[in-house]
């Protein structure tokens, strides 16, 4: 039974939304400047916003209101266009998500790891310290969690996910505040860094990087058809999924600005890649651990938002070939439960794959923005545009199909530079890292 509500969508969105990709957004605005920066979370706000004002209508068809429900985002693509776009849906979207659960889980352990070694971190102690013991912690959890059935039974935990995010955001915002208060404020620049140990080409692909984190930043389009398949049928879906977009996004979108700007302004040029490793504030110590104790935790939950759909995906083919089995435990007073064998052995097996991936790339920042570089112009703008035209029936070459189209091109090259700024990052990390060796 569909029970959700605009409150129950928009708390998926958010901790969809607000995840580790926060972190980042003060590096990021210091690579862009005070001017590029704020203007580039804006513009993807607004280009997320109005797609996904387009995918709502996408959930049912061919009437948004009426039509069939399609369960999926690779439904609805199926429904309104066919062919061979299905498929490339498929790898963008399911590739997307693989990738996210990666980068949560490197998220995640950085997070774990501050609390448990923070005299390392903050100072007091000089110490090694590796991030691969809260992977292996933090797959633990999720190997328990992965066991929920599907995602109508994520709502309490979207909604403590959320709460999380808003609060280590607040956290970051008021440390970044009290930073400016009480030291002189360090100037950025107009439009980039500036600093004279950065090249100019590495200057342009810490540009090209910091747009693909934030491109990621507002990355939920591979879950949103999932998060309407929740809702209930009145009022109707796609009216209720448009009003919790609006709530999301303009939530999530004051938060990055007031994150992003204030810890430019806290760090300038210095400003670090996760606002509350320890590369960035080193005190008050209880108050960074109640911080990131907070970012692990909506992580947890955001993992399970992104690994739903794929666990959805796969059991859905196989369901019939491995059907559940009910299991009687005689020393409950004979309780009986239905246990599907494949589900247990499949998403555990997933979970491990991700874990392990995540100690072999933990390069957070360049991760993050490869992800998001590469499947934001197809999953957020691409594909909800072409579903518009189809639904639409708007004529090539007409005022509409031209502007349509525009956009889209655009995103298509802010994608392409994202990607490659992502790309040569990731190039330079491999070459100074040594797996299961990282120090902090």
């Amino acid at each position: 039974m569909r029970t959700g509500t605009w409150v129950t969508a928009s708390a998926h969105i958010i901790t969809a939304v607000i995840g580790s990709g926060v972190l980042s957004l003060a590096w990021a605005i210091a690579q862009l400047g005070w001017v590029a920066g704020p203007a580039t979370l804006i513009i993807f706000s607004l280009i997320t916003l109005f797609t996904s004002t387009l995918l709502a209508d996408a959930y049912r068809h061919p009437d948004p209101v009426t039509g069939q429900r399609n369960y999926t985002y690779m439904d609805a693509v199926r429904a309104h266009l066919g062919g061979l776009k299905v498929r490339f849906c498929g790898v963008a979207q399911y590739s997307n998500l693989v990738g996210v659960t990666v980068g949560y889980t490197i998220t995640a352990s950085i997070s774990m790891e501050m609390v448990r070694g923070s005299k390392c971190f903050h100072g007091k102690d000089k110490c090694h310290a590796s991030t691969t013991l809260d992977m292996v912690v933090f797959g633990c959890i999720q190997l328990i969690l992965c066991q929920v059935p599907n995602f109508h039974n994520l709502s309490r935990l979207s909604i403590l996910a959320a709460v999380m995010s808003l609060t280590y955001s607040l956290i970051g915002l008021g440390l970044s505040i009290v930073k400016v208060a009480s030291a002189k404020l360090n100037e950025g620049g107009e439009t980039r860094t500036t600093s004279a140990t950065v090249s100019e080409a590495q200057r342009l692909w810490r540009i090209f990087q910091a747009i693909g984190d934030i491109a990621f930043a507002y990355a939920y389009s591979t879950v949103l058809i999932e998060i309407q398949d929740t809702l209930k049928s009145s009022p109707a879906e796609n009216k209720t999924m448009k009003r919790a977009s609006l709530v999301g996004i303009s939530t999530t979108t004051i938060f990055y600005l007031l994150c992003g700007c204030v810890g430019y302004a806290a760090f300038g040029e210095d400003a670090p890649g996760d606002l509350l490793s320890g590369t960035g504030f080193n005190h008050p110590v209880w108050l960074l651990n109640v911080a990131n104790v907070c970012v692990a935790i909506h992580l947890i939950g955001a993992y399970q938002v992104f690994a739903q759909p794929i666990f959805s995906f796969v059991e859905t083919s196989c369901r019939q070939r491995w059907p559940e089995h009910q299991i009687t435990i005689p020393f409950l007073g004979g309780m009986s439960f239905h246990v599907n064998w494949f589900r247990v052995v499949w998403r555990s097996a997933y979970v491990a794959v991700t874990t392990v991936l995540a100690m072999v790339l933990p390069f957070f920042n360049v991760f993050l923005g490869l992800i998001g570089a590469v499947s934001f112009w197809p999953l957020t703008v691409y594909f909800p545009i072409e579903m518009y035209i189809a639904r639409a029936k708007i004529p090539k070459f007409s005022v509409s199909w031209m502007c349509l189209q525009a956009l889209s091109f655009v995103c298509l090259l802010i994608s392409l530079i994202a990607a490659a700024g992502s790309v040569e990052g990731l190039v330079q990390s491999l070459k100074t890292y040594h797996p299961f060796k990282n120090e902090a």
